[in-house]
């Protein structure tokens, strides 16, 4: 019964973490941002080209995804 329990539950940690890290990995590239938006902004855009095109004749600029960026630096750190 015990065994069956930690089982459960490593399983279901495994898992949690898999999701978190692929949420991370998948999240869109450019945040639309502007002052009084918070940080970091509209995080919807796969393309500079698509936030600088939703971003045309206002305030707003363009970033990069601060998750986008740091589940790269992640990636490429644990090679």
């Amino acid at each position: 019964m015990r065994q069956l329990l930690l089982v459960t539950l490593c399983a279901t940690g495994v898992l949690a973490l898999s999701g978190s890290i692929a949420t991370a990995a998948g999240a869109s590239r450019y945040c639309l941002q502007r002052s009084g938006w918070g940080y970091p902004g509209n995080c919807q855009f796969a393309t500079r080209a698509q936030c600088l095109a939703t971003a045309s004749g206002t305030r707003a600029r363009c970033g990069l995804n601060p998750r986008y960026a740091f589940a790269r630096q992640r990636q490429q750190g644990s090679r």
